[in-house]
């Protein structure tokens, strides 16, 4: 059987790898603190789980519309505006199966094979395997602890050639779990408008990000930028992974072909999930969310102080999301060994570098404070040991 060239081109994803070697250890009786993907231990809020045990009572489950139920789309574009202060019309809004969906619908309709897509490095490693699929030039542009690890529009634009066509963004980052400022998010948007690019910015974690020193909440591209292409999920702040739901918010002009794109790619997003997801938007349930927003942001504090105390600081201290990016290159291993090492010597699951970064994969680590505060420290204190361990 001859295996397509575009399936032969997708690099594993090493954080799923681990996962995997982790089980293997765990197996056999090891108990290993997995900091290695990013799952919040929190779940659904009560209201939506009480929603979908309602509808999964036998009754029959039928297609939804392929771009989601109007009464979501409805609560998405209300999120934004209660959340955000960013008036969105329901009508731009499209639900879909997970935000890998959302981001395959959106490559599928804006790359052609050759076009040029500027990427910083490090990224989300799967971003880049869409927009390698459908045969984008990624032009992936180094960031650095100076830039907490973001494009700004400055290195957009000294890396902009004849050939690009788009720019995708991240932020919150993962891995950095470092955010663009609003000024250089917008002049990074308008930068792409001018040379009538797109522009595409993965906001998953947003909900996640601190308040500025202002205390206002975190602001969403989409404030000053109508035309940028923004994808979201379920998954972060609402705790629903494995609900596979997320949703972009497209301009006008768009939403038709990605209609068309839906259709043919899976139907409509999962009707049962789409029900109950519509009880994220009580009062309740937010409630719940931010209090978990604050807890996470806690965690994130405690892994970027324990990380340090142990000899592995975090050189641009995380604002949003829930990883830290720490860099071993002191300890002398590279960070596929020290990840394999600590896994094996001190129970302890991370992801390597080279998942996220293709300009320099061997120095950074990534660790994910989604576990539970009892995992993260036990887990701080392995790594210490470990790491006391290398030194001698």
């Amino acid at each position: 059987m001859k295996i397509s060239q575009r399936a032969q081109a997708v690099s594993p994803f090493f954080a799923m790898e681990t996962g995997k070697l982790a089980a293997d250890l765990e197996s056999r009786g090891q108990r290993i603190i997995k900091l290695n993907i990013g799952e919040p231990d929190t779940g659904a809020p009560p209201a939506v789980l009480a929603a979908m045990r309602e509808w999964m009572d036998g009754r029959p489950i039928p297609y939804t519309a392929a771009l989601g139920t109007r009464e979501l789309r409805q609560a998405i574009a209300g999120f934004y505006r209660t959340m955000h202060g960013a008036d969105i019309a329901p009508e731009r809004v499209v639900v879909t199966a997970g935000a890998s969906a959302a981001l395959l619908l959106l490559t599928a309709a804006l790359v052609d094979p050759g076009d040029e897509v500027i990427v910083g490095d490090p990224s989300y490693p799967c971003n880049r395997q869409f927009l390698s699929s459908f045969g984008a030039d990624i032009r992936r542009v180094p960031t650095t602890a100076a830039s907490r690890y973001q494009l700004d529009a400055a290195s957009v634009e000294a890396h902009w050639s004849p050939r690009t066509r788009g720019v995708m963004l991240a932020t919150p980052s993962n891995p950095t779990g470092t955010s663009i400022a609003p000024t250089e998010l917008d002049a990074i948007c308008a930068l792409a408008r001018a040379r009538n690019a797109w522009c595409l910015v993965d906001e998953i974690y947003l909900n996640l990000q601190a308040d500025d020193a202002q205390g206002r909440r975190p602001q969403t591209a989409l404030a000053g930028n109508p035309d940028a292409c923004v994808i979201n999920s379920f998954s972060k702040y609402f705790g629903m992974t494995g609900w596979r739901l997320g949703w972009c918010v497209l301009p006008e002009a768009l939403v038709p072909v990605i209609e068309r794109l839906a259709q043919n790619y899976y139907i409509c997003p999962p009707t049962t999930a789409q029900i109950a997801a519509l009880s994220c938007f009580t009062a309740a349930s937010l409630a719940v969310c931010e209090q978990r927003r604050a807890g996470f942001a806690q965690r994130r504090a405690f892994v970027t102080a324990g990380l340090a105390d142990i000899g592995l600081p975090v050189d641009v201290a995380p604002d949003g999301a829930f990883y830290a990016w720490f860099d071993v290159s002191h300890t002398g291993l590279d960070a596929w060994t020290f990840c394999q090492r600590a896994l094996r010597e001190a129970g302890v699951a991370l992801t390597p570098g080279r998942d996220f970064s293709v300009l320099d994969p061997e120095r950074h680590v990534r660790l994910s404070c989604a576990a539970s505060m009892e995992d993260l420290v036990e887990g701080l204190e392995r790594l210490g040991r470990f790491v006391t361990g290398l030194r001698g």
